[in-house]
């Protein structure tokens, strides 16, 4: 289930109370990657090629599948929102849309026959410029037609269902962000990237009261369900100014970086889908952008990662070695004694088989390593209880997935296991996660705001106060009529 944290504010408005081009779309194209990118052939047209590449740099997959039959769940405060099938099926997908379809559902949020939830993000691809809906439009012509439904189809209560209330909200939201002055040719194709075909304000950027983008606060982080994208502006203390153009360009295309930072979840699935087909051209664009925005500071800082206090590797060769990791292991839990609930001990035991006694994982497994990661050295320890209750997913196709251990570990355990790694693998002096922080982490995700969740309610009483005003002013008129 893929969160998405939007409230449509000006959907209870309603019911209580009865084009712009991004400036990177002049920007030439950089060259396409090399034939990893799937779905591109010298048999297709450049134009569909096009396509292929811009359906990557969109990110359709992330929700819509690698087929484009769709299902994926989409958690949202109001309900689950379920992707649709984009396949060229007329009875099913979008075989029946004309381009100028395609652009008002990308750019509008709307479709031939209704309203599009912004779960699917069209207030970021608000600002995608002509050519690009061109070329992706090209493209899904030619991907193989599926004459299926999801299994799922979006219904979501009252009254969220009335899907015409969206055009207040829009009034409001779209587009999503505005183009900066003074960017250089590089940033402003990282600013068409980042602002909206890769549309990353959706997940870092906070919202504001009416569940739009909060642009004060542009890409500092958000909280996501269970999951929090970090602040990616370069802010040193708690965002990414210490991370190097490279290091960003690095991270989008590998999903980690040594010792900072490892894409997991929601992240882990842009770049599974997405960031890793770019070209060098596009990621450094990107890179350069995110240097360039204004920093902003939050709360949830980030400590500095102090070497002499992280783990040294076992030997050279043992994280290549899974014989003798195992061997290895078998002594350190022989040597940590028979407290099962010692921090030590939980941590050999759910999490030391993967990602070793001392951190550093097993690469040749895919197993990651989780020494100096910034997700454990942040002063909000939610990401990483997050993790250890639900699990998570990694950034390619063949990354091993993490289980979760809520149903297997009580809180107090759970604490135990994110102080240890905060201490062990993160260097920080000292942690002090509680059983109550884990249960209150635990629970962060199922808060409704209490516009949504009231939204039934007011919804009535809005329908009742407009029926009464409706009685008050026909009687008023009535009566006028008369006295005269």
């Amino acid at each position: 289930m893929k969160p998405f944290s939007m409230m449509l504010s000006m959907l209870v408005i309603g019911m209580t109370s009865g084009t712009v081009m991004a400036q990177g779309s002049n920007v030439a194209h950089a060259t396409l990657p090399n034939a990893s990118l799937p779905n591109v052939s010298p048999a297709n047209s450049e134009l569909v090629n096009r396509g292929a590449y811009i359906a990557r740099a969109a990110d359709c997959m992330a929700c819509h599948g690698e087929d484009y039959t769709g299902g994926t769940a989409i958690e949202t405060p109001m309900g689950d929102i379920y992707s649709t099938n984009i396949t060229p099926s007329k009875r099913y997908g979008i075989g029946d849309y004309t381009e100028k379809d395609l652009k008002n559902a990308l750019q509008k949020g709307r479709a031939p026959t209704h309203m599009l939830y912004p779960a699917m993000p069209y207030p970021s691809y608000h600002g995608m410029n002509d050519e690009d809906i061109k070329a992706l439009f090209a493209y899904l012509q030619t991907v193989p037609a599926v004459d299926e439904a999801p299994k799922q189809k979006t219904d979501l209560p009252f009254p969220f269902n009335i899907r015409v209330l969206m055009l207040g909200w829009n009034f409001l939201n779209v587009p999503a962000t505005e183009n900066r002055e003074g960017l250089s040719p590089t940033q402003q194709r990282g600013e068409y990237l980042v602002n909206n075909l890769e549309h990353c304000g959706t997940c870092h950027t906070p919202r504001n009261s009416t569940m739009g983008f909060d642009k004060e606060k542009y890409l500092s982080g958000a909280q996501l369900g269970h999951w929090y994208a970090p602040n990616i502006t370069p802010d040193e203390s708690s965002g990414i100014g210490s991370w190097s153009e490279q290091d960003i360009v690095t991270y989008l295309r590998t999903g980690e970086l040594d010792q900072r930072a490892y894409a997991g979840g929601p992240m882990g699935e842009a770049v599974a889908h997405s960031t890793q087909y770019l070209t060098h051209e596009d990621l450094s664009a990107i890179a350069s952008y995110l240097k360039a925005i204004p920093a902003v500071q939050t709360d949830d800082k980030v400590s500095a990662v102090d070497v002499a206090r992280l783990p040294t590797p076992i030997n050279d060769s043992i994280t290549h070695d899974l014989l003798a990791q195992k061997d290895y292991l078998a002594q350190a839990k022989a040597d940590a004694g028979n407290s099962s609930n010692s921090p030590e001990s939980l941590y050999l035991a759910t999490c030391g088989s993967c990602h070793g006694v001392n951190g550093y994982g097993q690469p040749d497994a895919q197993y990651s390593p989780i020494v100096g990661l910034s997700s454990i050295r942040r002063d909000n320890p939610d990401a990483l209880v997050n993790i250890i209750l639900h699990g998570v997913v990694g950034s390619t196709n063949t990354s091993p997935i993490m289980p979760g251990f809520a149903d297997q570990l009580d809180s107090e355990q759970i604490a135990s296991i994110a102080n240890y790694v905060r201490v062990n693998f993160g260097g920080l002096t000292d942690s002090d996660v509680s059983a109550a922080d884990v249960e209150h982490i635990a629970s962060t995700g199922n808060e409704q705001p209490f516009l949504i969740k009231y939204a039934g309610l007011l919804a009535i009483i809005g329908i009742i106060v407009a029926i009464l005003l409706i009685i008050f002013i026909i009687r008023a008129i009535m009566r006028k009529r008369r006295q005269s």
